[in-house]
């Protein structure tokens, strides 16, 4: 028995780190790479941040509370959008 349970476990531990090595790559730059483009251009209290494969999605609220989403290219740290809510 022991000499299934070790191997199944080693086998779960391993499926479970798989989604996080997904989209891991040198030449990307880093969620606080993102969140520092992000502060840059005025968002003090972020709120949610999404990888989508080719750019960073960063939300929050500016200084006065207002609602901001900012798009950061992922391989070159390039603003590709800003929304604001006035």
């Amino acid at each position: 028995m022991r000499s299934f349970i070790i191997p199944a476990i080693a086998a779960l531990a391993i499926g479970a780190a798989t989604p996080a090595m997904a989209y891991d790559s040198g030449s990307q730059i880093s969620m606080e790479a993102a969140l520092d483009v992000a502060t840059n251009l005025g968002i003090v209290t972020v709120s949610n941040t999404k990888f989508l494969g080719d750019e960073w999605e960063v939300e929050g609220r500016d200084r006065l509370g207002r609602w901001m989403q900012v798009d950061v290219d992922a391989r070159t740290g390039e603003v590709r959008n800003v929304d604001r809510s006035w």
